[in-house]
């Protein structure tokens, strides 16, 4: 079965037939939190935040897109097969692009130049829809998009896998909400929802480093990093190092800002230099600071005390 129709649509004319819903959606959730007291927190201010940040994050990094799509073309001239564009070669291709979803996203939690990127996802203490538009304004910078190279290598187009990855950001966004709690178990097992997302979200030391599926959460029961919500634990949304701040643009930089005045510290050795770029977040010479590794060690100990 042939899926061409699905490619007619350029990504601008994406961006402009599905940002209204996505905007939509966001709206409906927060009236139905208003008029009908469902499970969240408004926040007018954040939201129009949020949103904004969504909406100009298309723009400012399509301008940089050259730098993925130049790669994923280039990739294109050295396949060893080619897949046609039938229904069967998109389903592969979405499964394959979401292992990748999967190795970028943990990869932005354990290396500090990527949290860089990532951060500005996880500064909200809140969890709504809106949340799930706060997007960065670097996602060609941090290099973990060239994880799609080998998708095009074995044989997809670079559209097919482009498509793929908007599906799947799409999909991701509706995650972002209290609203709904469970859904059926058989979606639960195989699907990420909006109860694993809300793990993913939170900066309790029990859910510190989990959840990091885009769409299929095969990945996280596969390589040990799913942790289910535990309604005896609600989630505490945001940093581990608060940041409340609205200002878009501390919330976009201020990571970026942080560890450019850590490598330049002084009397420290090359090898703190190259830690605080490529270490996990919150590794420091000194020990003053704590990863979510350690967050997490302590937290196991002082369980096994009790």
């Amino acid at each position: 079965m042939s899926v061409d129709f699905l490619f007619q649509y350029s990504a601008l004319e994406l961006f402009w037939l599905l940002v209204p819903i996505l905007i939509g959606i966001a709206v409906i959730e927060t009236l139905a939190i208003y008029f009908f007291k469902l499970k969240g927190k408004n926040d007018f201010k954040e939201w129009i935040l949020n949103m904004s940040m969504g909406v100009l994050s298309y723009p400012v990094n399509g301008i940089f897109a050259f730098i993925t799509l130049g790669a994923l073309f280039w990739a294109k001239e050295f396949q060893i097969y080619t897949f046609p564009f039938t229904l069967s070669a998109l389903v592969l291709c979405f499964i394959l692009d979401d292992l990748t979803f999967y190795l970028h996203h943990r990869i932005c939690h354990r290396w500090r130049w990527g949290w860089g990127l990532h951060r500005t996802h996880h500064s909200s203490e809140r969890m709504g829809i809106d949340v799930g538009a706060r997007q960065p304004f670097t996602k060609h910078f941090t290099g973990t998009r060239m994880l799609k190279i080998p998708l095009v290598i074995i044989g997809f187009d670079p559209v097919m896998v482009l498509f793929c990855v908007f599906i799947n950001g799409y999909y991701q966004y509706l995650c972002h909400t209290q609203t709904i709690y469970k859904l059926p178990r058989w979606y639960e097992y195989l699907f990420n929802t909006p109860s694993h997302h809300r793990v993913h979200h939170a900066r309790n030391p029990k859910y510190l480093d989990a959840n990091y599926a885009g769409t299929l959460m095969v990945w996280d029961r596969m390589f040990g990093t799913f942790v289910a919500e535990d309604p005896k634990e609600p989630c505490d949304y945001g940093l581990v190092v608060p940041m409340t701040s609205l200002n878009p643009l501390r919330i976009l930089f201020e990571e970026y800002a942080n560890i450019f005045k850590d490598i330049s510290m002084r009397g420290i050795s090359l090898k703190d230099r190259f830690m605080y770029l490529f270490g996990p977040p919150g590794w420091s010479h000194d020990g003053t600071r704590k990863t979510s590794t350690q967050i997490k060690e302590d937290y196991n100990r002082a369980i096994k005390s009790h």
